[in-house]
């Protein structure tokens, strides 16, 4: 949307960083998370997972469950709605098998009972007769001529002839000639990469309370990033009209992408119903690395072209991304970020979606860039290494900047990069020197960000506060994000604003907090719908005096003549305009309803400085700077927050993290025990620096930072840790078995 009264400076109480609005009940424990919630005679509820990656479900006994004292009630995929067709019939199998367990942990049937205790021991009592069928578990093996066909038919339309059926979508975008930038190339550089699915990590489990009555209308509790999405999928899975399932998002205990689809709230709700009883459903943790979405794995090849003098001449990347055994890994995504950061004349990326049997991906964090970052920059440090150039120097020379066509199509507006990479340059850790056995990295890294349906009200009182009401769920500090901004238009202390997520009968839809959205999307509806209140309160102004309406403006918190002309009148203060609101015309609301599509894209540099002992191939982080363009930072502590988040994130994924699967395509690591996430003695101080390039598209300039943060860690430390063990580093993790295996083959020679 276009916006012709954009404030970049003068902020009075953006800019700053008051405490935390949730900070006192989560330290208190009065925050309520998913599990917290309970309902007078509540059941329980425990899902019936298949042990098998791929399997056909001959038969579902459930007579001895239902034996048991106090099981109440048991579903299968029969109590859930037929017809579906599309994305619904994909999440719906998903969440329920029908005649075929597709991974390791596929649900077949969920019981409720009167404890979690008996619930479990009667899950255990639901026999399932199933036949093996062939599994494949691989990106590349599933591509393969001979490999199993998950689900025939699956694949769309964009797909071209000759690929096997397990590939379901595929992208295509670029420009210019390839061909000919190589051949202007001094030197070309081809390259295969390779990473392992990951998890979110979030610390919460997925847990939802449902309540559904004979009557078709339900309650819903559940920790998620989007709450009328839940309620759009479990009525559409449960044959329900939507306004009658209500629900409401709780607090949330990390989510980064993973809680943006649904799982287990529509067998709860069917539960509900079959028992006319609320039911309960926690996750246990084995059952949410086995069923809840990872990363995509993926296999990836990379071919780059540049002259002597650093310049990129031509690029060209195939991705590989298995997404499970659902199409919508997000192979197009990675396809085009992976050369967005640079101004290419030609340029060509492919990109394929897979499915294999594993659980549903799901996003996490700029879903899909962070694996063409590892690849693509990976390629240019090489080259920047066999031509003896300065990987910033050779990454400014290429940067793109304002008026660069990006490699997948539209023109760029007003963007960062270039400016954090100058930021990193000047920075002292560029330029310190480096002990014996470490090695430094570079990377830059891209996101799109996302603005969608948003909906917010903003409520003032009597005495002169505010209540503001959203409907994205706070994942990253967005609550003290949308108080400031409402605190600027209104001028009024940060404190005197309540902001609360409301829940799905309240406002218009709002789609998930993802996509680096909400400070950009619901910040812009704050705004506008505090410029909407004090419309109103200087309309309010305007009449006390006699005026008209135009010849009042709002500073400071108060009412003032919009100029000599206009009279002689003192400032009227919010406080008393809303004092007498119900003698002068009524409440005052401020609303804002919109799909706002100015979303600025965003860039960042990482510097990571690595240590690598030759003996037993450990790796150290010993040093990281995060360099980022946040287009204006609303509460620069929150910001860095995000920065530091994705960078201790990213170090999990480069050197630890990964699923592991057995020959037998069962999951081998799905406890934290085995599933390895930095903890702090893993991570050293993570510095940042905020760049400030105002996102054209926003009132205030922002630009969303919650994604873009994850892109650029896996490159720049396989970078560090390569330049630190003398030997390039194609495949993530690199753990300690794959640094000793590279370094014994280098002196295999």
């Amino acid at each position: 949307m276009a916006l012709d009264n954009m404030k970049t400076t003068g902020f009075t109480q953006v800019g700053t960083t008051p405490n935390r609005p949730d900070g006192l009940d989560k330290v208190t424990g009065r925050a309520r998370f998913g599990a917290d919630v309970t309902a007078p005679g509540m059941l329980h509820a425990v899902i019936v997972r298949s042990p098998h990656a791929h399997a056909r479900i001959k038969r579902i006994d459930t007579s001895k469950a239902e034996a048991l004292a106090g099981v109440k009630g048991i579903v299968t995929r029969a109590d859930f709605a037929t017809g579906l067709t599309g994305e619904n019939w994909n999440i719906l199998e998903n969440v329920m098998a029908s005649d075929t367990a597709l991974y390791d942990g596929h649900a077949v049937a969920a019981v409720a009972a009167t404890s979690a205790l008996t619930a479990r021991d009667a899950a255990k009592l639901v026999e399932v007769e199933y036949e093996i069928l062939p599994h494949v578990t691989d990106v590349d093996k599933a591509m393969a001529p001979d490999a199993p066909v998950i689900r025939a038919g699956a694949a769309d339309g964009s797909v071209p002839e000759g690929q096997h059926p397990n590939v379901v979508r595929y992208h295509e975008s670029g420009h210019g000639d390839v061909q000919a930038g190589f051949d202007e190339a001094d030197l070309v550089i081809e390259d295969h990469f390779t990473t392992e699915a990951t998890h979110q990590g979030y610390i919460e489990p997925h847990a939802c309370l449902g309540i559904l009555g004979g009557d078709g209308k339900g309650e819903l509790w559940c920790c998620t990033q989007g709450h009328w999405n839940v309620q759009k999928i479990c009525a559409a899975l449960l044959g329900l009209e939507t306004a009658n399932l209500r629900v409401t998002a709780s607090e949330i205990g990390g989510g980064f992408g993973g809680k943006t689809a649904v799982f287990i709230e529509p067998v709860a709700l069917a539960l509900a119903r079959k028992t006319n009883k609320p039911v309960k459903l926690v996750m246990p943790r084995a059952d949410v690395f086995k069923a809840t979405g990872p990363t995509a794995s993926t296999s990836m090849d990379i071919k780059i072209g540049m002259k002597k003098d650093g310049t990129i001449t031509a690029a060209q990347g195939v991705f590989r991304l298995q997404g499970g055994a659902f199409p919508g890994a997000p192979a197009d995504m990675t396809a085009m970020c992976a050369f967005a950061p640079y101004a290419l004349s030609n340029v060509h990326q492919v990109g394929y979606d897979v499915m294999s049997n594993r659980p549903k991906q799901a996003a996490y964090r700029a879903p899909g860039s962070p694996m063409a970052a590892f690849a693509v920059e990976s390629v240019i440090d090489e080259l920047c290494g066999q031509l003896g150039l300065d990987p910033i120097e050779v990454r400014l020379k290429n940067a793109s900047k304002e008026g660069t066509k990006a490699s997948y199509g539209p023109t760029f507006q007003r963007i960062g990069l270039v400016e954090t990479l100058e930021a990193a340059k000047a920075h002292p850790h560029y330029s310190a020197p480096l002990k014996p056995g470490q090695g430094r990295g570079i990377s830059c890294g891209f996101w799109f960000n996302h603005g969608g349906e948003t909906a917010v009200s903003l409520a003032l009182s009597e005495d002169g506060t505010a209540q503001l009401a959203v409907g994205t769920p706070d994942i990253g500090g967005s609550r003290a994000s949308m108080a400031l901004m409402a605190a600027e238009e209104l001028g009024i202390p940060y404190e005197n604003i309540r902001v609360t997520i409301a829940d799905t009968a309240t406002l218009g839809y709002n789609e998930v907090s993802h996509g680096s959205r909400v400070t950009y999307a619901s910040g812009l509806a704050t705004i506008e719908a505090a410029r909407d209140a004090v419309k109103k309160l200087c309309g309010r102004a305007a009449a006390k005096w006699g005026i008209p309406e135009d010849a009042v403006k709002w500073e400071n918190g108060c009412a003032v003549p919009s100029g000599p002309n206009a009279g002689d009148f003192d400032p009227l203060p919010m406080a008393e305009i809303t004092a007498n609101m119900g003698a002068t015309g009524g409440p005052i609301v401020g609303h804002f309803e919109a799909t706002p599509e100015g979303a600025g894209v965003s860039f960042a540099t990482h510097i990571v400085d690595a240590e690598v002992d030759p003996e037993t191939g450990k790796t150290s982080v010993v040093r990281y700077t995060v360099v980022q363009d946040a287009g204006k930072a609303i509460h620069p502590t929150y910001v860095e927050g995000q920065f530091q988040g994705g960078a201790a994130q990213g170090i999990g994924w480069a050197l630890n993290e990964e699923y592991i699967y057995g020959d037998d395509g069962r999951l081998q690591n799905a406890l934290f025990l085995d599933y390895r996430i930095p903890v702090a003695s893993d991570l050293p101080m993570i510095d940042t620096v905020i760049i400030e390039v105002p996102n054209p598209g926003h009132p205030y300039g922002v630009r969303g930072v919650g994604e873009t943060s994850i892109c650029p860690p896996l490159a720049a430390i396989a970078n560090a840790v390569s330049a630190a063990a003398a030997v390039r580093l194609r495949q993530l993790p690199m753990s300690p078995p794959r640094i000793l295996e590279a370094l014994e083959q280098k002196r295999d020679g």
